[in-house]
C-alpha cells in the first residue's frame, strides 16, 4: 500500500483542526498547522500551539487563551491536552502511534514513503553532462549526484523518469583539441591513457595560445572542418568521443549511477536547421550585428542568440532542438535541467523562446541550479589545468575506507566491495548533505572523515541495526503488543522521525533538493544511536519483540533513504 501521509503529521493535522474549530474559525486549519511546533521539553507533550497572535484581537493574555482552548478540545486518541503558559500542548497516545508507524513500515518495506502523485506523468531530467575528451572532474560531481538522486526521488513519487546525459561533445573546443593533437599528440600516448593525454593537450593549447594568438583561429578552422564533414576531423572526433564515453561509463558503473540516454549536443546537429526555419517562419528572428537572435525584451531578458554571423549555431539552438525532441519522444509533463546556477539566464531564454513558439508546455520546464564546487575558494577550471579528477578522489576514498574497515572488522566476507560502498558513499553524501544552492568547498579530509555528519556514519548505523536483527534472530519481525516501558522518550523520538519519512521524501521532490533527505537521515541516525546507547535492545523480556520491530523499521528507512541519495547500505561494515 502506497500513501502520502505519516502518522505523527496526521495527528498534528487533527490537533490543528481542533484548534481551528475551538477558535470559532479565527484561523484556517492550514494557518494553525503552520504555527504548530514541537515543545523544547518533551515532558510538555508532542506538539504545541502558541496563542500570542490572538491576544490583541481577543483582548486577553495568551495564557488565558491557551487555558480556554485546552478546556474546549479533546480527542479519544490523545492522552492529554493542557495549557502550559501561552501554549496549548497535546500528548499523543504514543503506544498506538508507535504500533501504527511500525506496522506500516514493516508491511510496506522499501516502498514506505512512496506516493502515487506522479502516476501517469513523465519527467525528463537532464544531468551530469561532462565534456567529451576531458576528464570526469570533481566539477561535474554535483550535477551527477544531485541529478541521479532527483531521478530516484521522482520515481519514489510515482513518476516515470527519463534520465538524459547531455554530453558536451560539440563546439569550438574540439577544433582546438584536434589542432593540439595534430601539433603535439601521438596515437600511442592517447591509447595508453586517453583522458589524461587529451587533457594535457587541451591545457597546452591554451597555454601556447597566450604567446601565439593565431592558434585560436587554427582551432576554429578545424571545428569548421568538423562541421563540414572533413574525414580526418570526423575520425579524430569519433575516436575522442568513444574513448571518453568508455571512461565515463566505467566511473558511472563504479558509482552506481544509471543514465537512460547518452544524447550529447552532436545528437541534435540535424535537428537545429528545422528549429531555425520555424523561428524564421514565425517571424521571431531578428538580425543583430550579423547574428540572428530572438528579442526577449518583453520578458526582461537579453536577446537569445540562435546563429552567429557565420551561420554557426549556439548552445541555445541545441537546447531548443533537444527540448522539442524530448517532448516529441517522451511526451514529458515536466523537464528539469540540473546545471550550475550560472546558467540561469540561458535557460530562462530557452524557455521564453519555446513559449514564443507557442509551446505552452515550456511552463513545466525548470532549471535546477546548484552552487559551485570550489577549491581554495575558487571555481575549478579544466582550461587552466587546476582540476581534481573524480576517479582519483573515489580511489582515495575507497582505499581509506578499506583501511578503516580492516581495523574494525577483519572478518567481512567481501571487504573490497564494502570499502567501495563506504568510500564512494562518503563522496556522494559530502555533496548531497549541503543545500544544493550552496557552494561546496572541496576537502578530501572532510569528505572522507568517517565520523559525525558523514555518509559512512549512516552506513555504520544501518549495519549496526542489521547486526542487532541478526543477533536477535528477527528475520521477519512484526510489532507485537507494545508495553509502556518500550515507548520511552528515546524510542518515541525515533518513531517520530520514522513517521516523518514520507513527508521528507515529498519535500525533497517539491524543493528539488536531496539535502532534505540527507539531513533527515542524520537526525534519524542520531536518534537511533541515542536509543541504542540507552536501551538494552536484546534483553530477554516481554519488550524484546517490540524493540526489534523498531530496529527493523530504522534499518528499512535508512536503507531506502540512502538509496534515494544514490548510496548503498551494507549490512556489515
Amino acid at each position: 500500500m502506497k500513501g502520502d501521509g505519516c502518522q505523527v503529521k496526521q495527528e498534528w493535522k487533527a490537533f490543528a483542526r481542533a484548534i481551528a474549530a475551538a477558535s470559532k474559525r479565527e484561523a484556517s486549519v492550514e494557518e494553525v498547522e503552520a504555527l504548530l511546533e514541537r515543545p523544547r521539553d518533551p515532558a510538555h507533550g508532542d506538539v504545541a500551539f502558541p496563542c500570542f497572535r490572538w491576544a490583541k484581537k481577543w483582548k486577553q493574555p495568551p495564557q488565558a487563551i491557551a487555558q480556554m482552548l485546552a478546556e474546549q478540545i479533546s480527542h479519544p486518541k490523545w492522552e492529554q491536552v493542557e495549557a502550559v503558559g501561552p501554549y496549548v500542548n497535546v500528548r499523543f497516545n504514543r503506544e498506538r502511534v508507535t504500533q501504527e508507524v511500525l506496522s506500516r513500515i514493516l508491511h510496506e518495506q522499501g516502498s514506505y514513503g512512496s506516493s502515487y502523485r506522479g502516476e501517469g506523468k513523465t519527467v525528463v531530467i537532464d544531468f551530469s553532462s561532462p565534456n567529451i575528451a576531458k576528464p570526469f572532474s570533481m566539477g561535474h560531481l554535483r550535477s551527477t549526484v544531485i541529478g541521479h538522486s532527483l531521478v530516484r526521488i521522482a520515481r519514489k513519487q510515482g513518476f516515470r523518469v527519463e534520465g538524459v546525459n547531455h554530453l558536451g561533445d560539440w563546439g569550438t573546443q574540439f577544433g582546438k583539441l584536434i589542432a593540439a593533437f595534430r601539433r603535439w599528440g601521438s596515437e600511442e600516448a592517447v591509447k595508453a591513457d586517453p583522458i589524461r593525454e587529451l587533457l594535457r593537450l587541451y591545457v597546452r593549447f591554451h597555454e601556447e595560445m597566450t604567446a601565439n594568438p593565431e592558434l585560436e583561429e587554427e582551432g576554429r578552422r578545424w571545428f569548421k572542418k568538423l562541421e563540414d564533414g572533413d574525414s580526418e576531423a570526423q575520425h579524430l572526433w569519433h575516436w575522442f568521443r568513444k574513448e571518453s564515453l568508455r571512461e565515463f561509463h566505467r566511473i558511472y558503473d563504479w558509482m552506481g549511477v544509471t543514465i537512460d540516454h547518452d544524447h550529447g549536443e552532436a545528437f541534435y546537429n540535424d535537428r537545429m536547421g528545422p528549429v531555425v526555419d520555424a523561428l524564421r517562419e514565425m517571424g521571431l528572428l531578428r538580425h543583430s550585428e550579423g547574428a540572428q537572435v530572438v528579442d526577449l525584451t518583453e520578458e526582461g531578458l537579453p536577446p537569445c542568440l540562435i546563429t552567429k554571423s557565420d551561420g554557426a549555431t549556439l548552445y541555445a539552438t541545441r537546447d531548443l532542438a533537444a527540448a522539442l525532441y524530448r517532448r516529441e519522444t517522451f511526451g514529458f509533463d515536466y523537464a528539469w535541467y540540473v546545471t550550475g546556477r550560472e546558467q540561469a539566464v540561458h535557460f530562462r531564454q530557452v524557455f521564453a523562446v519555446l513559449k514564443r513558439m507557442g509551446h505552452v508546455w515550456a511552463d513545466r520546464m525548470e532549471h535546477i541550479p546548484f552552487g559551485m564546487m570550489l577549491q581554495n575558494g575558487k571555481k575549478m577550471s579544466t582550461r587552466k589545468g587546476n582540476v581534481v579528477l573524480l576517479e582519483e578522489v573515489l580511489q582515495q576514498a575507497v582505499a581509506r575506507a578499506q583501511k578503516l574497515i580492516e581495523q574494525k572488522n577483519g572478518t567481512l566476507a567481501d571487504p573490497e566491495e564494502t570499502a567501495r560502498q563506504v568510500g564512494i558513499g562518503a563522496v556522494i553524501f559530502h555533496d548531497l548533505k549541503h543545500d544544493r544552492l550552496h557552494d561546496v568547498e572541496f576537502s578530501l579530509d572532510q569528505m572522507l572523515h568517517f565520523d559525525g555528519e558523514t555518509g559512512p556514519y549512516l552506513q555504520y548505523t544501518h549495519a549496526r541495526a542489521c547486526s542487532l536483527l541478526r543477533k536477535g534472530k528477527a528475520a521477519n519481525v512484526v510489532p507485537g503488543s507494545l508495553s509502556l516501558p518500550v515507548v520511552m522518550e528515546e524510542s518515541w523520538r525515533v518513531v517520530t522521525y520514522l513517521s516523518d519519512f514520507p513527508a521528507v521524501a515529498a519535500q525533497a521532490f517539491d524543493y528539488r533538493d536531496p539535502s532534505r533527505i540527507a539531513r533527515y537521515l542524520l537526525q534519524l541516525g542520531q536518534a537511533f544511536n541515542h536509543y541504542y546507547a540507552h536501551v538494552h535492545i536484546l534483553q530477554e523480556d516481554g519488550g524484546k519483540e517490540a524493540r526489534l520491530a523498531l530496529v527493523s523499521a530504522v534499518a528499512i528507512v535508512l536503507k531506502e533513504g540512502l538509496h534515494l541519495l544514490g548510496m548503498e547500505a551494507p549490512e556489515e561494515v
